[in-house]
């Protein structure tokens, strides 16, 4: 189980605001299967087994292509532990214990 962090930004769009294609992209995640997502202000954060991740934040770039976007820079961060299961909430929880302790 791995959390990811993506953020795909479409370049050259024919106005500044590009919400229209985020929500594109994440049409494609909607769909996915076996995968937990939380969109954010700044990206969004997927929880899952890596491979399906993988695929559909490939999934994700190549639909930002649609409606005259010939440029998408997309950004992922991978946190993949392997002595223990990570999940979205379990990261939140930890920082916030922390918190709790000071």
């Amino acid at each position: 189980m791995a959390v990811v962090e993506v953020s795909i930004v479409p370049i050259g769009t024919k106005t500044p605001s590009i919400s229209k294609h985020v929500a594109r992209a994440l049409s494609a995640l909607r769909k996915a299967k076996d995968v937990k997502y939380e969109l954010t202000a700044m990206g969004t954060v997927i929880e899952g087994d890596l491979e399906k991740v993988l695929k559909v934040v490939m999934q994700m770039h190549e639909d930002t292509f649609a409606e005259g976007v010939v440029r998408v820079l997309t950004t992922i961060k991978i946190d993949d532990r392997r002595d223990k299961t990570l999940s979205i909430d379990g990261k939140i929880g930890s920082v916030q214990r922390q918190l709790e302790h000071r």
